[in-house]
């Protein structure tokens, strides 16, 4: 198979975000158009769970809904019945420091909607803007504990990218140290920044990996995709912190991401996926913001991880970028969808 790129070869891309590399062997795939998941979702879409409106005492305790106590609200944020973390060990006073610390922190659920049914693409933007804003919510919330220091949200969507529940949720975990993927895409960001005085991802858009774009946010295939039709949803002007988002903008957000929702259901058979929102540290000081960049990084799951990734830390990417966002960009979406 030949890339539209005009080059068949394997290719070796730096990813200059997580300052790693992206092996591109288009020989071992079928072509781009052909990918399709295998994995079904949800199996049983219509079955009701703790999750759904009237079960809410089935629940771990309830942090807030939206609208606030409205009992038919949209959407709930709670904590997680299994948490990985604890909220009722004592609050770290210092930063940590050697290889050992309490296991403080937060581990919460925002369910999206009250429906089981209801997928987030399913949703109008104005209320996947809802779901944006409950998370700047409870992050604020959390940047109050000095030694939170950084909050991962992220969504698993269908069995096998990790979602316990069917019925549509994300997760929110706050951390009392910065992960090391964090701290790497920091450290990547700095050196580009020192050496051009510029954000790296103010400057990652790119005509042929373009899939689509609003007047804030745009979206992409980036340069180096770690995995075949990965998407990034990037605000357009400078923004270090995902939590500052506004009313306005989450609106406009939500668009986008059900619009690349949509695609890729689309095109790759509703698959399972990931998405992870990359933001900055809450207590960056002023010098780390102007290098930090927030974004949107969507992973459906069509390949797996094996030894080769877990040995090296290098992945293979069997879907030229280039090729994948065309794709994406072609598909087209139903005026009702």
């Amino acid at each position: 198979m030949a890339s539209s790129s005009g080059n068949p070869d394997p290719e070796v891309r730096k990813d200059a975000v997580w300052n790693r590399w992206v092996i591109f062997s288009p020989a071992r795939a079928k072509r781009p158009s052909d990918f399709k998941s295998k994995s079904p979702t949800d199996p049983n879409p219509n079955q009701q769970c703790p999750f759904c409106i009237g079960h809410e005492h089935e629940c771990a305790p309830e942090i807030f809904r939206v609208p606030p106590r409205d009992p038919d609200w949209k959407i709930r944020v709670i904590q997680n019945l299994y948490p990985a973390l604890s909220r009722t060990l004592p609050e770290p006073q210092h930063a940590p420091s050697g290889s050992l610390q309490t296991g403080f922190g937060f581990h919460d659920v925002v369910i999206e909607t009250p429906v089981h049914p209801v997928q987030l693409c399913d949703l109008p933007p104005p209320e996947i803007g809802r779901v944006f804003l409950a998370y700047t919510e409870r992050i604020q919330q959390l940047a109050s504990h000095k030694s939170i220091q950084y909050v991962q949200v992220f969504k698993n969507h269908g069995a096998s990218a990790g979602a316990s529940m069917s019925h549509s949720h994300s997760q929110m975990m706050a951390l009392p140290i910065i992960p090391p993927t964090v701290s790497a895409r920091l450290a990547s960001m700095k050196d580009h920044f020192d050496q051009t005085g510029k954000c790296f991802i103010c400057e990652i858009q790119r005509e042929d990996l373009l899939i689509d774009s609003s007047t804030n946010f745009f979206s992409l295939v980036p340069f180096a995709a770690t995995f075949p039709f990965e998407i990034w949803i990037i605000p357009r002007f400078h923004s270090a912190h995902f939590h500052e988002l506004d009313a306005e903008k989450a609106v406009e957000l939500g668009a986008l991401l059900k619009l690349m929702l949509r695609k890729m259901s689309l095109q790759l058979n509703n698959p399972p996926f990931n998405y992870m929102i990359h933001t900055s540290p809450l207590h960056s000081n002023g010098s780390e913001l102007a290098y930090t960049h927030w974004f949107i990084q969507i992973v459906p799951q069509l390949i797996g991880i094996a030894g080769f990734e877990l040995g090296t830390g290098c992945y293979i990417n069997p879907v030229f970028p280039e090729d994948a966002a065309k794709v994406l960009r072609e598909v087209k979406v139903p005026e009702s969808g």
